[in-house]
């Protein structure tokens, strides 16, 4: 890299040697960008560089010895050169100022002198024409010069342009100093303005006591009306919870209690406030309740609507001290109980000497209990529900309080009603009682009129909850109903224990099957729709002929069907499975009195009456799930219909009792029996259908029997005769073992056939109406007779030379003939 000082040697010419050293190696680029020139200097620089192209001659060259190439002629001796005509003479003294420097000072005498001034002009002329060049070369050092003082100046500039940098640089240094500084101190200036806005809201809290004991400080109880009054006891509570959460403040304790004792204080004056004004209120309805000729409409108007009009007053007021005694129930709960009691206090004052009169209007010792239920528990229900609604437009706490109220209300026609109930005697009066309460029970208020918008209240995140939702008058009415209920069930315990358990059956309650005849007769239209209107509990329709039950079965259903809905099903279950176990067993003992009437139809009689009876009576005790409930994985008998039953009872048996059976009603076989009510009418059941199916079949196979062990018997004692040597008699030798003997028995049975076991099948469908229940003892009968009849075809069958295969049945046609005689 070349410097501007070796640029101007080299222009000048390379034989030029610099004066000065390089000092700063530089390009021209830098040079420029760090000292860029102004247009003046541009224009200085483009003046000297133009002047330079055009050296000066040099300074002792004459201007008229501009030839170098030949010796100047003195003027003197050569003046006709200059023109034709001779020059004017000029004086001496001009003469001898215009001589050359050259000029001999003395005239030339000797050779001597000549070449001494020849040799003079010698040099003259040489160093004229060497002058131009020490010119240049004078005017190239005095550049140089130039250029080495630039030099000099430059790197004076460039050394006063580092120290500008260095400068510039600490100058630059500072102020970011200077700018951490100020942001620090703006920083530590929020932090301070943070920490004292913290501070002034922490201190705020405190300040507010200040303020609260100069609100509570001024007179009159009017203060509670004030609108910065709610404000300030919103502040407080505020205060009270901040303080509470930051207990290691500085004498917080201290504050706490004195913000509590405002509280009380603030607390304390709407309760005086509300007492007052409760006071004067009652003094004012009372006053124009005692008037004379004061109508209902009025009566209403100043018990409630009066009321009514001062809650858009007191009930903000109330609001506040209900969210404070929740909040700090040790220190204001026993305000909000005097606001309680002070309210109930003045509305019972009020409504007594009113709710008396219209219960002596009722008058309780002659009117009919039911109609004395209905009026007064309904006018009880009104009454109850207008103050439950105004209380609610007052409070939306103290629910306890208020249905305490209300029962003390209630207690006044309770007295009253209580003993009517307790000394009632009628079932179904006692039932219409029930009937009634559980009535005005089933309505209770479902829904409310929505409360009036309060006042626009300072605190809208903390607005008044709606503690108290619905009026249950089964609250109200539970004890009454209670005891109907307890008098209903020792009532029917009495009628179960007169009617069922010591019932003794008169003449025409065992007149089966007469009964049953009668009531198949046409009825008349009037007579049905009575029956239809009997109790609807009991929805038996394949045995809807009720008039027909035995009395204790009916009294069982009645009593039950009354009781279903007004006790409780636990209390429920117990009295029905007492009741359905004593019925059991009045049917069994009439089934046995009517069975001994007769011995041939009247065992059959009996054993039915007992079968419809008892299916009935199971029928019921499913309905009603008597017994426990079995597992939800097994199959009971609740669902059962009556043939269901039967099949169930007849099918697949162990000793006539199927296995499945044991296992729906959960009773584990062998020792463990579990004896409940169904079970134990499934035994009954069980034997009074096998009963039937014996006395059915057994007559007509018994002399097939008979004469079929006979035989068997002789065939034994001829295999064992003691002297076998001796010839043994033939059966068919015998008087009784003849032809003629097994034909008559053949005869004889088929006779039966066609008498005893249609009657037999006629007194099935008159007793067991439904005709799948029928169809299936049926079918076991059928199975029973078929058994006995093939044991006597096959003894007949290889006697008498086979002379009698075609006259006894085969199995098959011994069906189709049963089969013709049971479906004609």
């Amino acid at each position: 890299m070349s410097t501007p000082k070796s640029a101007l040697q080299r222009r000048a010419g390379d034989s030029v040697v610099p004066a000065h050293p390089p000092t700063v190696q530089i390009t021209l680029e830098e040079w420029e960008t760090k000292a860029p020139l102004s247009d003046l200097a541009l224009r200085s620089v483009a003046a000297v560089q133009a002047a330079s192209e055009q050296p000066p001659l040099p300074l002792k060259s004459s201007i008229a010895d501009t030839d170098a190439s030949r010796p100047a002629t003195p003027n003197l001796r050569h003046p006709a050169k200059f023109g034709s005509r001779p020059p004017t003479p000029l004086p001496a003294a001009t003469r001898a100022l215009a001589s050359h420097a050259l000029d001999p000072k003395q005239p030339i005498q000797t050779p001597q002198q000549f070449y001494d001034w020849f040799a003079q002009i010698d040099r003259s002329v040489t160093h004229s024409q060497e002058a131009h060049f020490r010119a240049h070369v004078a005017m190239v050092a005095g550049h140089l010069d130039t250029a080495s003082m630039l030099l000099e100046r430059i790197d004076e500039v460039e050394q006063e342009v580092d120290g500008m940098l260095d400068g510039w640089r600490t100058v630059e240094q500072s102020g970011r100093n200077i700018k951490d500084a100020c942001e620090r101190l703006l920083q530590e200036r929020d932090e301070l303005l943070e920490l004292t806005g913290e501070i002034d809201a922490r201190l705020e809290y405190f300040q507010e006591l200040e303020h609260a004991t100069r609100v509570l400080n001024n007179p009159g109880e009017s203060l509670v009306l004030q609108t910065d009054f709610l404000y300030m006891v919103e502040r407080i509570d505020i205060c009270i919870e901040y303080l509470k959460d930051h207990r290691y403040y500085k004498e917080a304790e201290v504050y706490l209690l004195r913000f509590q004792q405002c509280m009380t204080r603030a607390m304390t004056l709407i309760k005086m406030f509300f007492l007052a004004s409760m006071r004067a209120l009652a003094t004012d309805v009372s006053k124009r309740l005692s008037e004379k000729d004061v109508s209902a409409t009025a009566q209403m108007h100043l018990l409630y609507t009066r009321f009514r009009s001062v809650t858009p007053q007191l009930a903000p007021l109330l609001g506040e001290l209900e969210r404070r005694a929740a909040s700090h129930p040790e220190e204001l709960s026993a305000l909000l109980s005097e606001c309680h009691s002070a309210y109930f206090s003045v509305r019972k004052s009020l409504l007594v000497g009113r709710l008396t009169e219209e219960i002596r209007g009722l008058d309780p010792t002659r009117t009919e209990l039911v109609e004395l239920t209905n009026a007064g528990c309904t006018y009880l229900k009104q009454l109850c529900t207008d103050e439950f609604l105004l209380f609610r437009e007052f409070f939306d706490s103290g629910e306890e309080q208020l249905y305490a109220y209300l029962e003390s209300l209630c207690d006044y026609l309770y007295d009253d009603l209580r003993p009517r109930i307790l000394h009632e005697t009628r079932l179904t009066t006692l039932c219409e009682v029930c009937t009634v309460l559980q009535a005005l029970t089933v309505l209770d208020v479902t829904e409310l009129p929505d409360e009036p918008p309060d006042e626009p209240s300072v605190d809208t995140e903390h607005s008044k909850p709606n503690g108290i939702g619905k009026l249950h008058i089964s609250r109200l009415l539970q004890m009454v109903l209670q005891d109907a209920q307890t008098r209903l069930f020792f009532k029917a315990q009495a009628v179960i224990q007169t009617d069922i358990r010591n019932y003794i059956p008169k003449q025409e309650d065992l007149a089966y099957p007469d009964k049953l005849i009668e009531v198949r007769r046409p009825e008349s239209q009037f007579d049905i729709k009575e029956k239809e209107a009997v109790s609807r509990l009991f929805q038996l329709p394949s045995l809807d002929r009720k008039e027909a039950w035995y009395p204790t079965l009916q009294k069982t259903v009645w009593v039950l069907s009354q009781l279903h809905d007004y006790v409780k099903p636990a209390i429920f279950e117990d009295i029905a499975q007492e009741a359905i176990s004593l019925c059991r067993q009045s049917l069994i003992s009439s089934g046995s009195i009517l069975s001994q009437r007769n011995a041939s139809a009247g065992a059959l009689d009996g054993e039915l009456f007992l079968v419809r009876h008892l299916l009935i009576l199971k029928e019921v005790a499913n309905t009603l799930t008597v017994a426990g409930k079995d597992d939800q994985n097994q199959i009971g008998l609740a669902g059962m219909s009556v043939p269901d039953t039967v099949t169930s009872i007849l099918s697949k048996t162990t000793a006539l009792l199927p296995e499945a059976l044991f296992a729906s009603l959960g009773m584990p076989r062998g020792h463990e029996r579990i004896r409940d009510t169904k079970h134990d009418i499934d035994e009954d059941l069980k034997r009074a259908c096998q009963n039937v199916i014996s006395l059915c079949s057994k007559p007509l196979c018994e002399p097939l029997r008979e004469w079929v062990d006979r035989v068997r018997a002789f065939n034994a004692s001829r295999s064992v005769s003691p002297h076998p040597n001796e010839p043994k008699p033939l059966l068919t030798e015998q008087t009784w073992a003849t032809q003629s003997v097994a034909e008559e028995l053949h005869g004889k049975f088929v006779e039966a056939c066609e008498r005893d076991l249609r009657i037999s099948v006629t007194r099935l469908r008159l007793y067991l109406e439904d005709n799948r229940t029928v169809s299936i003892l049926l079918m076991h009968v059928k199975e029973a007779i078929v058994d006995g009849y093939m044991t006597y075809r096959d003894t007949v069958w290889n006697m008498y030379a086979g002379t009698l295969k075609r006259t006894v049945f085969s199995e098959e046609s011994l069906k189709q003939s049963l089969n013709v005689i049971c479906d004609s």
